[in-house]
Formats: C-alpha cells, sequence, structure tokens
C-alpha cells in the first residue's frame, strides 16, 4: 500500500526542571546534547517508501547524564538508520532489535569511558514498512495508537518494576543495561498500517499529566498533527508540567489523495487570485 506521514513534533522543558532530559530522532531531526527543549512545533510528511523512522528519548542520571544518554541513543539512531535502514524491508523485528543493540552499546560505552555507574534513557519508536508499522520501546515512554474511528490503544509496554506506591517505580528496560548482563529485551508489535490511523509517542511528561482519557479526546479532534501536538503540550503544561515533554504525532494518509489536496488547494488559491485581479 502507497502512504505517506503526516508528522509533527515538539520538545519542551516543562514548568519545574531546569534541564532538559529528553530527546528525539524524528526524520533527521534530533536536539544536540545541551538544550532548552524547542520553541515551536515543527511538521512535515514523508513517503513510507522512504522508510521513516520516529523515536523519543526519556534520559536518566545525575549531573547532566541523563541528557548525555538520550543525545547518544538519538545520535546513534541516525546513524544506525542511515547505515542501515535497507535492511529494514528483509526483516524489521531484527532491524529494530539491531537498533536497540547499537543504542545501548553508545550508552554503555559513554558510561564506561567517563566512569558513569548510572545513565540510561528510554526509547520508544516507529518504523513504517508497505503493510506493517512496527512499534519498539524500552522503558516507559509510550506508543499509542489511535485508529480512524476514533480508539485509543497503547502499543508499548510499560518496562517497569511493581506499582510505584511510593514515587515512580524503577525501570526494568532502558538503553544502559550493562550490555555484559545480556538483559536487553524490547516490546516490539506489528501493527497493519492502516489510512487513517494516527501514531503518539511521548515521554511521561506528557501521561504522568493527562489521563488516556483526556489523551484519546485531544487525539480525536478534527485538528491537524501540528495543533494536536500544540494542545496535548498546553493541556500538560496547564496541568503542572512536572518534567520535560516530549511529543511526536504523525497519521497515515493515502499518498494520491494528499498530492490531490495539494493541488486542489493550489488550483482554489489561483482562482481567488484571478477574481481578485478581475475585480
Amino acid at each position: 500500500m502507497a502512504y505517506q506521514i503526516e508528522y509533527a513534533y515538539t520538545c519542551h522543558i516543562g514548568k519545574v526542571r531546569n534541564n532538559n532530559e529528553d530527546n528525539f530522532w524524528c526524520c533527521g531531526e534530533s536536539l544536540d546534547s545541551e538544550n532548552k527543549g524547542m520553541s515551536h512545533v515543527c511538521s512535515g510528511h514523508i513517503k513510507q517508501a522512504d522508510l521513516p523512522l520516529l523515536a523519543v528519548f526519556d534520559g536518566m542520571g545525575g549531573e547532566s547524564c541523563g541528557e548525555m544518554a538520550a543525545f547518544l541513543a538519538a545520535e546513534s539512531c541516525g546513524q544506525y538508520y542511515k547505515e542501515k535502514k535497507k535492511e529494514f524491508s528483509e526483516d524489521p523485528e531484527q532491524f529494530m532489535n539491531g537498533l536497540c543493540s547499537t543504542m545501548n552499546h553508545a550508552v554503555c560505552h559513554y558510561g564506561k569511558e567517563n566512569k558513569i555507574n548510572s545513565m540510561g534513557t528510554t526509547a520508544a519508536m516507529l518504523a513504517f514498512g508497505k503493510e506493517n508499522v512496527y512499534s519498539c520501546n524500552l522503558g516507559d515512554s509510550r506508543i499509542y495508537q489511535i485508529s480512524s474511528e476514533g480508539k485509543l490503544g497503547q502499543l508499548s509496554l510499560d518496562h517497569v518494576l511493581g506499582g510505584g506506591r511510593f514515587g515512580k517505580p524503577p525501570l526494568t528496560q532502558y538503553l544502559g543495561i550493562p550490555e555484559e548482563s545480556m538483559g536487553l529485551e524490547p516490546t516490539i508489535v506489528p501493527q497493519k498500517a492502516e489510512i487513517g490511523t494516527r501514531y503518539l509517542i511521548c515521554s511521561d511528561g506528557i501521561t504522568d499529566m493527562l489521563s488516556d482519557g483526556e489523551i484519546a479526546d485531544i487525539l480525536t479532534r478534527e485538528i491537524s498533527v501540528s495543533e494536536t501536538v500544540e494542545l496535548l503540550v498546553e493541556r500538560a503544561l496547564i496541568k503542572g508540567g512536572r518534567d520535560n515533554i516530549t511529543v511526536i504525532l504523525c497519521e497515515l494518509v493515502e499518498q494520491e489523495k494528499s498530492l490531490f489536496g495539494k493541488l486542489s488547494v493550489s488550483y482554489t488559491h489561483l482562482r481567488a487570485h484571478e477574481t481578485r485581479s478581475n475585480l
């Protein structure tokens, strides 16, 4: 099936934290290791045939280790994608497993070189095949799917220990797990690609502030992906904005219809210009 992905993304430091430990990799874009987030929402579109990859990272660790872990994950994600993306078509799950191992090595290597014992980052990713969309996650950054009928479902698995009665529970999976432990086990879920489906990837700056019901209400509104991202961040900030907020939202769109729509807009604009000129 020929389709394209309309996407929008942003990263906000929140209202409480002084530093930003989130990062992302969205169609070639990411943030530097030291940053204060973004001041706006970026958007674009890409054909599925170009094998797009979207990812969110939420770093953890004191003394700037969290932002470095998230940065290293985003950087190695981009390098792996550029070198190996043709392999995705041959074996998507092997591609995603290899990507996770590569990112984990980057974080672990930096930790060993700099004698850092506690640094890591979550990872939540989407990769788009011809027939299936593949979600992959480590940690508690979430991936949601909302169907064209408005049904919300969580594709990612929260890799956490216990119920977290006394604060946030520790993660059982993340990038930064010692390689010698052989403990890296990403959750990979294929879903049939269907036109009209929206996918949300976000850090817990969204999910700690908004319930699934509130997220579903926003995602089902008949507004653009860019406007939806703006509204998600706005609501999370209103509810307290206690953590960094990173959001990537995308929608699967028919390639031909999307092109026709752009031509129709251009034609309408041209006719309007001609009409004004004749007045």
